[in-house]
Parts: C-alpha cells; sequence; structure tokens
C-alpha cells in the first residue's frame, strides 16, 4: 500500500521538472511513511512513497527489471504473488526480491498488457517500458486503489494515487466541474471517472491505459475486466455453501500474508463477522478486532460486535465515535480532495487511526452486499419490478404517477410506511426509479438549489447519465443481478472503497477487502437469485455459510448502516453552525446555490416538520472543500 505519481512527456524527451515530481509525490508522504523514491530519465518521472507490507527490506520503488529497461511504480497487494512468481520462474524469470512488485515487472515482459489478467489483488501501478516507449496503467478489477489521470495541452500527461498529488503540479487546472457537483448533490460522491476538476479523471476499475511516446491520437482506457451475472439453475444449496465457506476463506487467508501485525475490522454485521470467523480459524495466535460505536445511539452496533468478539475468542479494542461535527468535515475534504458525502467517513477514520495503533493491515467486510445482494434497495427494487408487471403500460404508470402525488408525504417513516416515494418509483422506469432510490437529493430539491449560472453550466446533463452508461452492460433477464451490476460499477469504487482507501491511507493503514477477491465475485455471479434474495432478506447463502461459526442471532440481524445521528445534531448544537456555515461561507459566495432554498431546508429541518439531514449533511460537505479549496493548492477557478 503506498503512493504513486507520474510525468510523461508523450510527445517528446523534454526534461522533467524534478521541483514538480517532488512536490507532487511529498504530497501523497501520509500513503507511505516508510520510504521515497525515485526515477529519472528524459521524457518521463516516477515518485513513490512506501508503506511496506511484503519484503520490507527488498521491495524498495521504482523497481526497474534486470535489464533497467522497465520500471513500475506501484500501489496495493498482488495476494498470490508466491505463486505467479513460481509460474515466471518456470517460464525462465529469476527474482531478486520476495516482493509483489518485482512480480509486476516479470508479468509485464512474460504477457505484456495482458498482465493484469494474471495478477490476482487490489492494484494501481505505472509501467514504463522504455524499448517500447510506452507507459502503461493500470487499475484493479474492483477498484480498491485509486489512480487519477491529467493531461496537460503540451502533451504530458500526469498520474498519481490523489487529486492533491496532480494539483501540486503548476499546470493543472483548478476550474471546478459543474457536471461533478451534480453527481455529487444527487449520489454523495462522484462517481468514476470523473473528480471534481474539469480535466483530472479517475480510472476506472478494471480498466488499463497505454500511452505511447509521439503517439498522433491519444488512445483511451481499455477494459480488461467487469462483473458478469449469468446465474446457473444447476447450482443449488447444498453444493453452494462449502463451495462459499471455501472460496471466502481461501480469500482471508490469501489476504493474511503480511511481514507486519494483521487484525482486522469488526462491526457486528455479518459481513464482517464472517470474516473474522474464517481469520480466527486461519489464525495461529489471537486475532486482532477493532470496533467503533456511538453510545447512547440508535445507530450503536458496539454490543453486536462484542458479542461476536467474544464468541470468537479475539482481542477486541472498541472505541466510542465522536459526533458530528464541522472539525470532522473538514478532514473529510482534506483526505478526498472532493466533496465525499458518505456520512461513514468520520466514523471510518477513527477507526482505521484506532486499528493503526496497534497493526499495519486491517481486514474488513466491504463488498458483501455489492457481491451478494445484501442491501435494503435491492430486495426492494426486486419487488417494484414484480409489482410493476402487475401495472404494465403507460395506463397503469399513469395511476401509480397520480396515487404518488395525491398521496401524503412522510419523510419521517419507515420505508414500508411510505407510500408516496414507493408509488412514485413504481410509476418510473426501471432505470429512473433505481436512481431515484439511491439519490441523496431528489431532483426537485437539486433544481431548487441550483441557481441560474449553475443550470446554465450543465448544460443539461443529468446524474441519471451515470447509472445509464453504466445498464447498457446490465444483465437485462434479473432485477437483482441488474442492481447488483450497477452498484458495483458505481457506489463500490465511488464511495465505499474511496471512503476506506483515503481513511485507511491517511494514517497509513492498509485495508484489505477478502469479500472483493475477482475469482470470489466470479463465481457469486454464478448463483441463482434465490440463492442470493430468499425470504425479503439478502445475503442468504452467506448466511448459510457462516452457519456453525456464528451465532444464530448475528446471522438473523438486518443491515444496520455504519452511520451517525445526524438528523439531531442538526436539531442541536450542530444547526447553528450549519446555517453560520451555508448561509455565511464560500457557497454563498460561490453563486451556484440558491442561499434562499438551503435557508428553508434549515429551517424545515429544525422545525421537525421534514428530515433534511442528509441533504445538509451533503451541502455542508460542498462547503467544507470549497473552504479548504480557497486556502490550498486546490485554489483558483
Amino acid at each position: 500500500m503506498c503512493g504513486l505519481v507520474a510525468i510523461f512527456d508523450s510527445a517528446g524527451r523534454r526534461a522533467i521538472d524534478g521541483a514538480a515530481l517532488a512536490r507532487m509525490t511529498a504530497a501523497l508522504a501520509h500513503r507511505g511513511p516508510d520510504g521515497e523514491g525515485f526515477h529519472v530519465e528524459p521524457g518521463l518521472g516516477l515518485g513513490h512513497r512506501r508503506l511496506a507490507i511484503i519484503d520490507v527490506a527488498g521491495g524498495a520503488q521504482p523497481m526497474a527489471s534486470a535489464r533497467g529497461d522497465v520500471v513500475v511504480a506501484f500501489n496495493g497487494e498482488i495476494y498470490g504473488h508466491e505463486a505467479l512468481a513460481r509460474r515466471l520462474r518456470a517460464a525462465g524469470h529469476r527474482f531478486a526480491t520476495r516482493s509483489d512488485t518485482e512480480a509486476i515487472l516479470h508479468a509485464w515482459e512474460e504477457w505484456g498488457e495482458g498482465c493484469v489478467e494474471h495478477l490476482d489483488g487490489m492494484f494501481a501501478f505505472v509501467l514504463w517500458d522504455r524499448r517500447r516507449e510506452m507507459l502503461f496503467a493500470a487499475r484493479d478489477r474492483l477498484g480498491e486503489k485509486p489512480l487519477h489521470v491529467a493531461r496537460l495541452e503540451d502533451g504530458t500527461v500526469l498520474l498519481a494515487s490523489e487529486i492533491k498529488a496532480l494539483a501540486a503540479h503548476p499546470e493543472v487546472g483548478r476550474r471546478l466541474d459543474p457536471r461533478a457537483i451534480e453527481d455529487f448533490l444527487a449520489y454523495g460522491y462522484i462517481p468514476d471517472p470523473r473528480t471534481i476538476l474539469e480535466g483530472v479523471q479517475r480510472l476506472e476499475a478494471g480498466c488499463t491505459l497505454s500511452l505511447r511516446r509521439g503517439a498522433r491520437d491519444a488512445p483511451g482506457p481499455r477494459r480488461y475486466w467487469r462483473p458478469r451475472f449469468q446465474a446457473d439453475a444447476a447450482i443449488d444449496e447444498t453444493a453452494a455453501t462449502p463451495r462459499l465457506r471455501e472460496a471466502l476463506g481461501e480469500a482471508v487467508r490469501s489476504r493474511m500474508l503480511a511481514d507486519v501485525p494483521v487484525g482486522a475490522f469488526l462491526s457486528g454485521g455479518i459481513d464482517s463477522s464472517a470474516v473474522c470467523a474464517l481469520m480466527a480459524e486461519a489464525a495461529t495466535r489471537q486475532v486482532e478486532t477493532f470496533s467503533i460505536g456511538f453510545a447512547g445511539s440508535a445507530e450503536d452496533e458496539s454490543a453486536h460486535a462484542r458479542h461476536v468478539a467474544g464468541h470468537l475468542g479475539t482481542r477486541h479494542r472498541a472505541e466510542e465515535a465522536g459526533g458530528p461535527s464541522l472539525a470532522a468535515l473538514d478532514r473529510v475534504a482534506a483526505i478526498h480532495d472532493e466533496p465525499f458525502g458518505d456520512p461513514s467517513a468520520v466514523p471510518t477514520m477513527q477507526l482505521c487511526a484506532a486499528a493503526r495503533r496497534h497493526v499495519v493491515v486491517a481486514l474488513s467486510g466491504d463488498g458483501g452486499d455489492e457481491v451478494f445482494g445484501g442491501y435494503r434497495r435491492h430486495l426492494w427494487h426486486v419487488r417494484e419490478e414484480m409489482a410493476r408487471r402487475l401495472v404494465p403500460g403507460r395506463a397503469g404508470r399513469a395511476v401509480l404517477a397520480a396515487l404518488a402525488a395525491a398521496w401524503p408525504k412522510a419523510d419521517w417513516a419507515p420505508r414500508p410506511l411510505r407510500a408516496k416515494s414507493t408509488l412514485r418509483e413504481l410509476a418510473m422506469e426501471p432505470l429512473p426509479a433505481y436512481f431515484h432510490s439511491v439519490c441523496a437529493i431528489p431532483d426537485a430539491l437539486r433544481a431548487r438549489l441550483a441557481t441560474a449560472r449553475m443550470r446554465r453550466d450543465l448544460d443539461g446533463y443529468h446524474a441519471l447519465e451515470v447509472l445509464a452508461r453504466h445498464a447498457q452492460d446490465a444483465p437485462r433477464d434479473d432485477a437483482l443481478s441488474w442492481a447488483q451490476h450497477l452498484d458495483l460499477a458505481t457506489w463500490l469504487p465511488g464511495c465505499i472503497l474511496a471512503k476506506v482507501d483515503r481513511a485507511s491511507m491517511a494514517v497509513g493503514l492498509e485495508a484489505r477487502a477478502p469479500f472483493l477477491d475477482h475469482r470470489l465475485v466470479e463465481w457469486a455471479g454464478t448463483l441463482p437469485r434465490r440463492l442470493r434474495l430468499r425470504g425479503g432478506e439478502g445475503k442468504w447463502i452467506l448466511r448459510r455459510a457462516m452457519g456453525g461459526l456464528l451465532p444464530p442471532g448475528i446471522l438473523a440481524r438486518r443491515k444496520q448502516g455504519f452511520v451517525m445521528p445526524l438528523a439531531r445534531w442538526l436539531r442541536g448544537q450542530g444547526g447553528e453552525e450549519a446555517r453560520r456555515a451555508l448561509l455565511g461561507g464560500a457557497i454563498a459566495d460561490g453563486g451556484l446555490l440558491e442561499t434562499d432554498a438551503i435557508s428553508g431546508l434549515l429551517e424545515a429541518h429544525r422545525s421537525g416538520l421534514s428530515d433534511h439531514a442528509r441533504p445538509l449533511w451533503l451541502l455542508l460537505c460542498l462547503e467544507a472543500f470549497l473552504r479548504r479549496r480557497e486556502g490550498s493548492s486546490l485554489a483558483g477557478a
């Protein structure tokens, strides 16, 4: 787990600005506190910050091949690198270290651009091949590790693990992308490949980028992997249960390998509990587990985590989360370099900091919901699709739309009682309905918030286009697989994995997610729906597979979000702070959002008539980013 930087002159061999390369690399010091390295030659500069996990003594980067004509800077872990090295040795390659970085070099020499198909792990890397005069960049299949790209007008291409490293280069533009703001307000994060800055993009998960010096046309990314859903009706519970337990167990064991202390996050939910149970089963010594809770809050899961830890016999450490605050929002903005609105980002930062005091690597349960259909929205989408078949055609949809318009609004009620929202979604086509279900700030409210300038800058763009692009490749014969596909392409890399990567790397901690083993993901895509969703509960086969390892009460628990008590905070001490920040800060000065509309949200929430905690939190996140931008290297538009 590290941070990388690259400066590539695609037009020629101009001298690299060494000072800019050094500044960009220094901006990633938090990702790699154990060392710094550079490789510079005409037209190319690579910078690297290292967090030493494997082959602590011999894995320094950038790393060059034996002949010196191939150089790589790498962020991540190749879990099967020892087996990969054995294959490559059998083909005649000679290794000088035990590091997984060297395995990438030899894999490139053996398979060229196809090397990524032989890599098992989480990774983002940039590789220079002098003989081919090619710069090759790659990102792992599910998007666990980030990689950002900026192309300058003079033909220079910049790549870096985080936006702040690119922003340290004097030629990178600082203009905000209004489409990114629309995406953020709709989703609560900015989905790949867009970033908050015009001219800076993220390489999407499962993609590579090949740049040849002197090439006239700049190629775009190439996708080498995407999740596939093709159910095998022959798979039954009897065969699937041991297969899942074996596959997940192998994924856990491979992620426990390290030359530094390893632990795990434990929330008390089934995903993290399953990972911890399989760790305890494989470990030769007591497993270290970590949790964070919200004392006195309905959202607190710490008692469940303690129960699982006691059942498994782990050495468990629990901390109490701090409440929402503007200072915490500033920290989120600082580590993400753009607006990021998932409220769980704050306790995730605290959890990572607590774990880092004892371990250097922590396993997580991230990905279980996306891979096995565990979100409540997955269930609701399946049910809505069944209901739509009962009222087909435009006439049926028109009746539902009329009912939705007439039904009283009840934001305070549990979803089963919010008939207005359900009827509205049933009246829609599946894609806009699913967009509505994941939307953080609904269309009507975003329209009220946007100023005339913002609408003009958007030029007709709507955040639905993000899901529409991915829906083109989604399976059409199963509503659950369709929803999972969209989440794997957007929510997982853009929100969940971005949150964990930035929070963990901010404190020099490596987070590993066994559920995102690509072989496990591919196998899960063959499961019939009845093994993923049954009896109104998702992850059905996972619950069966963990029987006997976890307490029955944990297996039966419904999913509970890792969230803070925002609504109460905004009606109490945070309300006035939010008012001052939103009505007298950078948003008010920027001219993108209507302060009258924001004031209305604040008053409606304070009165208790409506729950606008989510939209207000997103606006505060945007405000925190804009405020930091005014006084940072991102300043200037």
